[in-house]
């Protein structure tokens, strides 16, 4: 790992070592980060991570990162213009299947039950990536205050009629999914989804973007923000469905045909 200086006013970023690629086979990653601390005080580096995700870094826990791969770019900084977006008959039909659920923002903070359902999403959808082993400390930093304004969106299940007494389902209803999330000043930002597997016809997974379009517009933002699409990578090709959308190129954010 070594250090490497940059036009962000903030000298200490870091290139990790080579390591296989989650992505693609047979290829290697490397990452550009940089740890967010509160040095200058809070708005001050609430300002400088707010201009490095608008220029394509992702945020994970208190680190901000972006590929920096030899000989590779195949990923791609997407975000969705909300404002402009419109809903097709696909997404027509997956907010209408998830008509009866409630959406709630939540400030950030972890919970057993928003963990338990953590654990199941990896453990079913991911159980070979790196979220794998995440304990649960690790996920309490995951989902934990930041240098921006990061919250939390739950949704749940109506509340369950006759439900024994005691049984939190009874009041707030079963919890299906749970996105955390960071806004921006001219966006939000998805930095992790994760669901029920049990209710994974439902679409959740493309729900709460639709969710988050609605919210930006709701706040009177331009963006969401979607993280990294990969050419060649199949998991992240569900990405290209929500337009109108920007590509992070060269010369800036680009309009895409």
């Amino acid at each position: 790992m070594k250090q490497h200086r940059n036009d962000f006013g903030n000298p200490d970023f870091y290139i990790t070592a080579p390591q296989p690629c989650p992505y693609l086979a047979g290829l290697t990653e490397r990452k550009l980060f940089t740890h967010m601390g509160l040095e200058g005080g809070k708005a001050g580096s609430a300002q400088r991570v707010d201009n490095l995700l608008r220029s394509g870094f992702r945020r994970s826990q208190n680190i901000a990162y972006t590929p920096s791969c030899k000989g590779c770019q195949a990923c791609v900084s997407v975000r969705v213009v909300a404002t402009e977006f419109v809903t097709g008959r696909s997404f027509r039909r997956t907010l209408a299947d998830n008509s009866d659920l409630v959406a709630t923002r939540l400030p950030p903070a972890p919970t057993d039950e928003h963990y338990a359902l953590f654990r199941d999403y990896v453990r079913t959808r991911h159980g070979e990536g790196g979220m794998a082993d995440m304990k649960e400390a690790e996920y309490a930093m995951m989902v934990g205050p930041s240098a921006v304004d990061t919250f939390l969106v739950e949704y749940r299940l109506p509340p369950a009629e006759g439900a024994p007494s005691g049984d939190a389902n009874a009041t707030s209803g079963r919890l299906v999914g749970v996105s955390l999330c960071d806004q921006l000043s001219d966006g939000i930002s998805m930095v992790y989804s994760f669901y029920a597997h049990a209710e994974a016809s439902r679409g959740l997974g493309t729900y709460m973007i639709l969710d988050m379009i609605a919210q930006a517009r709701g706040c009177g933002l331009t963006y969401v923000y979607l993280g990294y699409w990969i050419r060649g990578s199949r998991k992240m090709s569900y990405k290209s469905r929500f337009r109108p959308q920007e590509h992070l190129e060269r010369p800036g954010w680009v309009r895409q045909p």
